[in-house]
């Protein structure tokens, strides 16, 4: 998938994202996947948003680039954020311009 825009995720909210450690894997559970303000400039080939995963995990991962597989989106690679912690673990975020 060449260029992903918000349509691809909204429609998975709720769905799994198996995220690939190398040595196994853990799943993130899209939470919510919503616009960002438009800033339009010439050649932009998407409107930019946001979404946000949830990790039931306790171990923090650093932010960078992850590959995620999604059964209907297949693989992407995604850099992921670490952005809040909650008693039920922790939310990542990752940002579409």
């Amino acid at each position: 998938m060449a260029i992903v825009t918000l349509d691809h995720f909204a429609r998975c909210v709720g769905e799994g994202f198996e995220v690939d450690m190398g040595t196994g894997c853990l799943v993130f559970t899209l939470t919510e996947a919503r616009p960002l303000p438009e800033r339009g400039f010439a050649g932009m080939v998407r409107a930019p948003f946001s979404l946000l995963f949830r990790s039931a995990s306790k171990v923090l991962l650093p932010q960078q680039i992850y590959r995620l597989r999604n059964a209907t989106l297949g693989i992407l690679d995604i850099f992921l954020v670490p952005v809040a912690r909650d008693k039920d673990g922790i939310i990542y975020q990752a940002v579409f311009n």
